[in-house]
């Protein structure tokens, strides 16, 4: 006999019915019914370890998590009763009773969801007392701080560590009022298999994992009149930044975040899509090197730091494979302590570049030696996300986008700086997982000769999980992969290992790409991390700044153009070769042979 596809339960009185399978939480969302949470994400695997979500089950008596169990024919659930409010207190006080009292001082004051429960339940004291957990800080690394202090040891970033990204680095050591989460041993992060990409910073809803801070670096640099101090902003930025300022998700603020970075002191402000565009300039040419013969496929895409420390770290046999292009904020920068620094007349040890980054992995990859300018002095001085960044503007006083105080219509909208201030619209959608490989595929098949000079590949768009695709072109049959987050990757790679053919395969540490990054804002309420919806809608703001662009195509680009002609020399050519390209090599935690 087959199982039954639906049950019937009653919740709060009310009769609904729902698929086999569909947990209490998610059952009691069909009939507009919010129950509190604070371990649970909807894209991890469901643990109930903090019980905020508990509720009372009829004749089972004790409270059940809503979050992990799921219903039955017949089921009587009650989501809220004095009692249950009560019990829900409770362990939200017992979690503030061991949590550190900065809240004023930490950096989620605002956006904390252990914050905004113990509002939202009505918590105005801590009545209970006693010893709390010391842990030491981790703050060594040079992109992710670990203030195990502040952990609530709900396990998201557990969870994302092994199920998304596939690296296994974090878990549970201890028991009882020892338990803490960290690497394996009791590493520090950057002695660990970590690779920076910063998500369990995106998921923790405390501040128990936080990116490094370099706000008092940059701040330092604007103060210094000696330095000439320029910025550059990835595509992500413009895509996410306004949500910092009240504005719902989806909504382009490129002028606005350029307007306010030249407030805040800047010298000059530039985009990385210039960078973006040179990336897919060589690493097209490198890839039809490649397919003629010279060097091995498939060829890997380089342009995420995570994923470059993944590979280095997981897959060291595949170095050889991956492109030898630096990313595209690398190549901005060396432009401008280059290139830029020579047509401005500058000194380029007093050219100060920081990057504004939805990564915060690109604070570990321009600490890497081979991305310094020479021992000492990195090409890129700086790395802020995107919430720093929003925290910079607002304490500087400036708040573009609020309606209550400036007039939006009227506020100047400005334009990036020159020499390196234009770019192409194939340099927008390199924000978004498939948008590399999409960028990469209009330059090499135009430069293949075939009669298909679409722009358009929607094969490799809107990448849940993988994607493989075959791409006709001037009698070439280009079979290509696109991998959305790490564990997918993993997947792909392992094929690739095992000899399925692939000509080329983009790889994106993040879901979502880099709209999805770990120093991306954290979503308003009603979302969590990796949201669909809210990643949807990032993406969607690259994808309608390409098709506004008077030129779509990288080596199209005027910018790029005057770049090869009057400074670089010819495409893949020894100066660019020396100033665009790198090397990696394979990686091992410290203390492990």
């Amino acid at each position: 006999m087959a199982e039954p596809t639906t049950v019937r339960i009653t919740i709060d009185g009310r009769q609904l019915e729902v698929e086999a399978g569909t947990t209490i939480l998610k059952a009691a969302e069909h009939l507009g019914i919010r129950i509190p949470t604070l371990c649970y994400h909807p894209d991890l695997s469901l643990r109930g370890a903090c019980r905020v979500c508990i509720v009372d089950v009829k004749d089972m008596g004790f409270y059940m998590a809503s979050c992990s169990v799921e219903v039955w024919e017949g089921m009587e659930v009650q989501t809220n009763s004095p009692a249950i409010r009560q019990a829900r207190r409770d362990i939200v006080e017992l979690l503030l009773d061991n949590h550190p009292r900065e809240c004023q001082t930490c950096d989620r004051d605002g956006n904390c969801e252990l914050q905004n429960l113990a509002y939202s339940m009505g918590v105005r004291e801590r009545l209970f007392d006693g010893e709390r957990k010391h842990f030491a800080t981790d703050d060594a690394g040079e992109s992710v701080v670990r203030e195990p202090d502040k952990c609530i040891l709900c396990g998201r970033c557990v969870r994302v560590c092994n199920e998304i990204q596939g690296v296994g680095n974090l878990s549970r050591h201890g028991r009882g009022f020892t338990t803490v989460v960290g690497p394996a041993h009791g590493a520090p992060m950057d002695a660990s298999v970590c690779i920076q990409c910063g998500q369990c910073v995106t998921v923790c809803p405390t501040a128990a994992f936080l990116e490094k801070n370099h706000t008092e670096e940059v701040w330092a640099a604007l103060a210094d009149p000696k330095l000439h101090v320029v910025v550059q902003t990835a595509p992500s930025i413009r895509a996410a930044i306004g949500e910092g300022f009240g504005l719902q998700p989806g909504a382009s603020v490129t002028g606005r975040m350029v307007a306010a970075l030249r407030l805040l002191g800047f010298d000059g402000v530039f985009d990385t899509n210039v960078g973006a565009d040179l990336t897919i300039v060589e690493e097209s040419h490198e890839f039809l090197q490649r397919l003629a013969g010279r060097g091995p496929l498939p060829m890997l895409t380089s342009c995420s730091p995570g994923w470059i420390s993944f590979m280095e770290k997981f897959y060291p046999q595949l170095i050889p494979h991956a492109s030898t292009c630096r990313s595209p904020m690398s190549m901005t920068s060396v432009l401008l302590k280059t290139y830029y620094a020579a047509q401005r007349g500058l000194d380029p040890d007093r050219v100060f570049v920081v990057g504004v980054m939805p990564c915060v992995a690109k604070k570990y990859e321009a600490r890497r030696p081979e991305h310094y300018r020479r021992p000492g002095v990195p090409w890129t001085d700086a790395v802020l996300t995107t919430r720093e960044i929003i925290w910079m503007i607002k304490s500087y006083g400036i708040d573009l986008w609020t309606l209550r105080d400036i007039d939006l219509e009227t506020f100047p909208k400005e334009a990036f700086d020159d020499p390196l201030g234009v770019a192409s619209g194939a340099g927008d959608i390199f924000g978004t997982t498939g948008g590399v490989m999409e960028a990469t595929l209009r330059t090499a098949v135009a430069r293949l000769g075939g009669d298909d000079q679409r722009l358009l590949f929607h094969e490799v768009r809107a990448v849940d999980g993988l994607r493989e695709a075959t791409v006709e072109v001037a009698g070439h049959t280009l079979r290509v992969g696109v991998a959305n987050g790490l564990v997918n990757a993993g997947r792909l790679l392992d094929e690739a290992v095992a000899g399925k053919p692939y000509h080329i395969i983009e790889v994106m540490a993040c879901p979502g790409g880099c709209i999805g990054g770990g120093g991306q804002p954290y979503p308003p309420r009603g979302m969590k991390p990796m949201d669909a919806d809210l990643l949807a809608m990032r993406a969607q703001v690259l994808y309608e700044s390409d098709r506004s662009k008077p030129v779509r195509r990288s080596h199209e680009s005027p910018t790029i153009l005057r770049l090869y002609a009057d400074y670089l020399g010819e495409v893949g050519g020894p100066r660019a070769h020396e100033l665009l390209h790198t090397s990696y090599a394979a990686r091992l935690p410290r203390g492990i042979r």
